[in-house]
């Protein structure tokens, strides 16, 4: 395996360059299932039957304090990026912890905001409306949550090999993946809250 130290350790090698363009691949492929989403969420969003609208169960807190964990989290992470392209490992896994700790809390709050949907009576066979609404919610809910488990195994991985091109590599495309459920959570949060709200 050839390395090219004049380039971030995660670029250093063919494979990593490979990988890093593989994944932009498949985010190619990711956009297009949430374009199908907010296509369809566009479609159904006055389709509310006898269910609530969204300005009647969209609370502003919970949005804020989801919105808020998230950008957070995404500036913190790209902290970690930082540091592992300067070597300093311990730095760069306190960042990856504090982004899944702010993960973590952007999902605790998702799903009270789930059950409180769910209680004042906007589930999903409600109407078409809801069902989209907590379809989308939930798809990027699980994203996040797959980005918790998969960040968790690369701290491990770091923790215990230390920066080498590989775990820099997966490193910087879970990076890549996070910052991507950030700019999806900026859509939902402007066209399906804010929106959803006037």
């Amino acid at each position: 395996m050839k390395i090219d130290h004049s380039l971030p350790l995660e670029y250093s090698t063919d494979q990593n360059k490979l990988n890093i363009l593989g994944f932009w691949i498949f985010l190619g492929a990711e956009i297009m299932l949430f374009a199908t989403l907010f296509a369809t969420y566009f479609t159904l969003v006055d389709r509310t039957g006898s269910g609530p609208a969204g300005a009647e169960i969209f609370e502003i807190t919970p949005v804020l304090i989801e919105t808020l964990v998230l950008l957070t989290s995404s500036f913190t992470i790209g902290l970690g990026v930082h540091a592992m392209r300067l070597g300093r490992k311990n730095a760069m896994i306190s960042f990856f912890t504090i982004t899944l700790l702010l993960g973590l809390t952007f999902l605790g709050v998702e799903i009270y905001e789930f059950t409180h949907y769910v209680h004042i009576g906007a589930g999903l066979q409600t109407s078409a409306f809801t069902a989209i609404l907590l379809t989308t919610l939930g798809t990027h809910g699980a994203h996040v949550t797959i980005g918790l488990f998969w960040g968790l195994f690369i701290i491990l991985q770091v923790k215990k090999r230390g920066l080498t091109p590989e775990t820099a590599n997966k490193s910087f495309i879970f990076s890549l993946y996070w910052h991507f459920l950030d700019v999806v959570w900026i859509f939902i949060f402007s066209f399906v809250y804010l929106k959803g709200m006037m």
